[in-house]
């Protein structure tokens, strides 16, 4: 296209926002009014994508990381030809793949779901990273951002990895309409205040005017020339550009235009260009999965081992087995022991520093691109993390998580160490799988389970050795438990998972020794939870008794009460948790001090049998 074509282009992609949002009476349609003059350029000069084959290993990725300038993308894609305009008046009704922040659940050419603002840049970073180092392939990452956005941590964690990787097939386009929700953003229309944030990480940065067409084309042209440095340009716009009544004006963020007849016909009314994106490269397919046997490692019952050295294991089999499994770690490998798999397979293991919203980013990126990641770091750093997470669950991405070092388990560290919070939180993203191992067998084929599930996966493992009690060839379904001590005599059940078992099993010999038996279930799948298996033991003992290394909200308790929600009789459930703030002071005596140690479970069950010696 030459340059009154280009323009003519962005003028439709601003009326085409305009109708959408008036069509729908929401949406954010100066938001996209702004960038119209660089989607416009990118689609029609430099974008290579085949919309026919989403899945196309040579596709260039486009992550819109503004995702509230949804109508500014759709019409891109109708300029495209990917869907038509009777689609794109369907913006944000009931049933329109047309949502008002896009997802790749709806629409197969969205690579994130955005919206959450912050996010596109570090999922964009992990799609370039995978091209550089594991795809091995040609494909471009072009981010557009809001400038709103550029006040989000997640963004600089972002910009340091790129500049530190060299991710120089990553261009992160600014939309510097220096107008936010509620007013002017921090930086206006300063672009060098931002330009020099970039430099500081080693970004080459063009500045520009974003109105500009020809200029836009020459930056786009530069940054896919530029070798060795990821590319920021900086482009100047206003918001609500061409139409008098709303051009750079505050108070219109996310409403529609009061009069979308006027303003389309002051943009020159509508019209029906049609793009031809760029064709992608012919690249080599993407890599295939694993086709070795998985071996992993086996110990024997009555040995000392720490879960999380067992995860570390388990991990680097699994990634022998299977060259589409990769590892992420927080700069804690040798506490999570992922070290392992670094040491093993150092072509698939990504040291993402102490930035754990990168690292959650990196691994959705990954998974993007149909890798298999494995992200790990302490339980309790993953809640800096938890909306990255949560976006990646609205992303309908497959990432496997671990947290080692949960719960006062940890001993002298303290609390700002202890993961007390992650059952709850990871229970709480839609369609999760949350498993909580208590030896080294047990931990080992969980983890091989979750290489093939849906969702977010997430695996809780401990600092502390403790006895393995499995054997080697013991199967865990996930959403199964286990029913390690039971008889027709139970007076009540103590349902427990990880460091907790171990207790819950010293506890019920030391109340057999008493005659008070007791049954002791192992819910090592906190969800899905075994909803049959506690009904019987409800049943059969008539009161159930959770323990658990963890903080009473959301976690273990209340996965167990999840089981009788249905109407049924819900059973006499009393709660063993973490109720204190704990300090530092060693795993034993921890345990003790929250009341959830053999010592603290025996004396509950006592009271709940009536047994309890009263002076």
């Amino acid at each position: 296209m030459n340059t009154d074509e280009l323009v003519a282009l962005g003028q439709q992609l601003r009326v085409d926002s305009v109708r959408a949002a008036a069509a729908a009476g929401s949406g954010h349609p100066t938001s996209s009014m702004s960038a119209a003059d660089l989607m416009a350029v990118l689609f029609a000069h430099h974008l290579r994508y085949d919309f026919d084959r989403p899945d196309h290993p040579g596709n260039d990725r486009f992550v819109l990381s503004k995702g509230h300038a949804s109508p500014l993308l759709y019409s891109a894609y109708k300029a495209a030809g990917a869907l038509d305009d009777e689609e794109l008046l369907g913006f944000r009704k009931l049933g329109s793949r047309l949502e008002g922040h896009p997802t790749p659940q709806r629409l197969p050419w969205v690579e994130t779901a955005t919206g959450s603002l912050g996010q596109g840049l570090p999922i964009g970073v992990g799609i370039a990273l995978a091209g550089k180092r594991l795809d091995r392939a040609d494909y471009r990452v072009w981010v557009l951002c809001g400038d709103s956005e550029m006040a989000e941590g997640s963004i600089w964690e972002a910009a340091e990895h790129a500049g530190y990787e060299h991710l120089d097939n990553l261009t992160v386009i600014v939309d510097v309409n220096r107008l936010g929700q509620r007013g002017p953003t921090r930086h206006g229309h300063d672009l060098d205040a931002y330009a020099r944030r970039f430099r500081a990480f080693d970004w080459h940065t063009i500045e520009i005017d974003g109105h500009d067409v020809d200029a836009i084309d020459r930056a786009y042209g530069e940054a896919i020339s530029t070798t060795g440095q990821p590319t920021a340009i900086i482009a100047r716009t206003l918001k609500g550009k061409g139409v008098h009544d709303t051009e750079d004006r505050e108070g219109l963020h996310g409403k529609p235009l009061k009069d979308a007849d006027e303003a389309i016909e002051e943009l020159g009314g509508v019209r029906d260009i049609r793009v031809r994106v760029h064709e992608p490269p012919s690249v080599r397919p993407l890599h295939a999965g694993g086709a070795g046997t998985l071996e992993l490692p086996r110990w024997d019952k009555g040995e000392q081992v720490a879960t999380r050295d067992a995860y570390g294991r388990a991990l680097t089999a699994l990634g022998t087995a299977r060259g589409d499994v990769v590892a992420l770690d927080g700069e804690v490998g040798d506490s999570t022991r992922s070290e392992l798999f670094a040491k093993e397979h150092p072509d698939r293991f990504f040291e993402c520093y102490i930035a754990e919203q990168q690292m959650i980013a990196t691994a959705v990126g990954f998974a993007r691109r149909g890798w298999v990641p494995y992200a790990s770091t302490f339980a309790a750093f993953l809640t800096r993390a938890y909306d990255f997470v949560r976006m990646a669950s609205i992303s309908g991405s497959g990432i496997n998580l671990n947290g080692s070092h949960a719960g006062v388990a940890i001993g002298q560290d303290g609390p700002s160490q202890m993961g007390l919070e992650d059952l709850a939180m990871m229970r709480a993203v839609h369609g999760s799988t949350v498993l909580y191992p208590s030896d080294a067998n047990q931990t080992a084929k969980l983890l091989a389970e979750t290489a093939d599930l849906d969702g977010i996966r997430y695996l809780r493992t401990s600092r502390g050795a403790t006895p393995v009690i499995y054997g080697p060839d013991e199967e865990f379904p996930v959403g199964g438990s286990k029913v390690l001590r039971s008889s027709g005599d139970d007076r009540l059940t103590i349902v427990a998972a990880g460091v907790t078992l171990h207790e819950a099993l010293a506890a019920a010999d030391a109340l057999a020794e008493e005659d008070i038996p007791v049954r002791v279930i192992d819910l090592y799948s906190v969800k899905p939870v075994d909803r049959a298996t506690l009904r019987r033991a409800a049943e059969d003992t008539g009161c159930l008794l959770t323990v658990e290394d963890h903080r009473e909200e959301g976690g273990l308790g209340d996965a167990v009460l999840d089981a009788f929600l249905d109407g049924r009789p819900v059973p006499r459930l009393v709660r063993l948790a973490v109720r204190t703030m704990p300090g530092s002071a060693s795993p034993a005596e921890q345990l003790h001090a929250a009341g959830i140690d053999a010592e603290s479970i025996a004396a509950s069950a006592r009271l709940l049998v009536e047994e309890a010696v009263v002076p």
